[in-house]
């Protein structure tokens, strides 16, 4: 078989990813925090990139249009006319005061209203942490170098919760002292704030906490030392008939466990909270719902005049120079056109969510109706990617309530005579049963699953113990109060 070289044309179509698509599709999936960091990223790396202030006046208003501009001759004289004194002296000036303020040997301050104290807890730079609240507390014993030196090893051996991570031994092989020392430094630590802290697990916490109450040798150490299990299953009937007690001793023991703290460092948890801050916002006017994109605090954008009028002007720089630059102001432009086009997909996105769950925005999350991401990709014509993209991480304040934009859709689930029902109504209408129960005899999940049939809603008991996880919500033996 002979062997040859061939020229062949032929024609295709390919879909090559520009930078100006790969910018765009990377911040259509920013939530709106990282896109604010990388606006700020950019505004610090290109020099063609300006964020307009409110103080510009008409620029601010009116954009580039207004910075290219030249100004109005009588404005500039209004600016610079003389400026002259007219005001007058008030005739209700305390004279007395003023004199006396100044004739005296030293300075006197006059108030005329009473203000309150600087709070000077608010100058705090951080929060204290569980480790230099206790080695503040060891500090107040005034300890030997050596307890200091073994009691900042088990602080820095806290986990979040406030345990002890590490063995006695390994703290006594760090530190080289011998196992009894440590032994006792733990102890000493032990009964410092908060109560429970450096505890090796869950039941010598709370046996710390019932000893700082006064509780040693009582119902409540022996339940925490040997029925953990039945107390964590609620199984109240087998503790009392092993202890020989009565079903209503055994209660007033776990109600006094119930308000220990199983996770004593929590309190000094060092994690800051992450509020939502909602891109876009659906409001009631009368009989209409309007919506609003939320631009509070987004920076606005646009490119620098003077970059673009050297380059458009043909100023003597350098090839180098004028290559940067363009590239400068390319990048400046496509960056303030892609968030334009964020803003304006994820507008048109929360417009045909609106068009599909009118009724839930109207009436609540019981309204809701199953939508998936190709009913709103055919309304808009979109693709299914690009409206999860636009979907994800952004949040919606609503009559309702904020909800991630995720939320809207959700799968269906057929009704007994007809019909579909989102998932989410689902769980809500479970979570209301399991709120409107008995406490003393909670519904079972198949209990859950008959109720639900009056509804006109038929799933499994499973698929009620799915959902009741989801929700977070406890099985039913774990719901039962004595």
């Amino acid at each position: 078989m002979a062997l040859e070289l061939r020229q062949q044309l032929k024609l295709s179509q390919q879909l090559i990813m520009t930078p100006q698509l790969q910018m765009a599709i990377k911040l259509l999936q920013l939530s709106r925090l990282e896109l604010m960091d990388t606006i700020q990223q950019e505004l610090e790396e290109n020099p063609a990139l300006d964020e307009i202030q409110d103080t510009d006046g008409k620029e601010a208003d009116g954009g580039q249009a207004a910075a290219d501009a030249e100004p109005d001759k009588p404005a500039v004289e209004e600016s610079l006319k003389e400026v002259s004194i007219d005001e007058k002296l008030n005739s209700d000036i305390d004279w007395s005061n003023y004199l006396d303020e100044y004739s005296s040997a030293g300075r006197v301050h006059f108030e005329s209203e009473k203000r309150e104290s600087t709070n000077f807890d608010a100058f705090i730079a951080r929060k204290e942490s569980l480790h230099d609240h206790l080695l503040w507390q060891l500090l107040m014993t005034s300890p030997t170098s050596e307890t200091e030196k073994i009691g900042s090893l088990i602080a820095g051996n806290l986990n979040r919760d406030g345990y002890l991570d590490t063995t006695v031994e390994e703290l006594a092989m760090a530190s080289d002292e011998d196992v009894h020392v440590v032994e006792s430094v733990l102890k000493l630590m032990q009964s410092f704030d908060p109560s429970g802290v450096c505890a090796r697990d869950l039941k010598e916490c709370l046996i710390i906490q019932a000893d700082r109450v006064g509780l040693d040798n009582t119902l409540v150490i022996d339940i925490i030392n040997d029925h953990l299990k039945h107390l964590e299953n609620k199984n109240y009937n087998a503790i009392a008939k092993e202890l020989k007690t009565n079903i209503k001793n055994i209660v007033s023991a776990v109600n006094i466990i119930k308000s220990f703290e199983p996770k004593p460092g929590r309190l000094f948890s060092e994690e800051e909270p992450h509020y939502i801050t909602p891109d876009i916002y659906v409001h009631k006017l009368g009989d209409e719902l309007v919506v609003m994109l939320n631009d509070d605090g987004m920076p606005r954008l646009r490119v620098n005049s003077y970059y673009r009028e050297a380059i458009k002007k043909g100023q003597p720089i350098t090839a180098g120079a004028r290559e940067y630059v363009q590239e400068k102001i390319r990048s400046a432009a496509w960056l303030i056109r892609s968030i334009h086009q964020r803003q304006k997909t994820i507008y048109k996105v929360m417009q045909s969510i609106l068009q599909f769950q009118r009724e839930f925005f109207e009436k609540g999350i019981s309204c809701l109706k199953p939508m998936v991401l190709r009913d709103v990709a055919e309304d808009i014509g979109m693709h299914e990617s690009t409206i999860s993209r636009v979907t994800t991480n952004k949040y919606v304040h609503t009559p309702q309530g904020i909800f991630e934009l995720k939320y809207f859709f959700n799968s269906s689930i057929n009704r007994i005579h007809g019909g579909a029902i989102a998932s989410a109504s689902v769980q809500d209408k479970i979570k209301q049963i399991i709120d409107d129960e008995n406490p003393k005899k909670p519904y079972s999940d198949e209990k859950i699953s008959e109720i639900l049939k009056a509804y006109n809603i038929s799933i499994a008991r499973r698929t009620v113990a799915k959902y009741r996880e989801q929700l977070k919500i406890l099985p039913s033996n774990k719901r039962k109060k004595f």
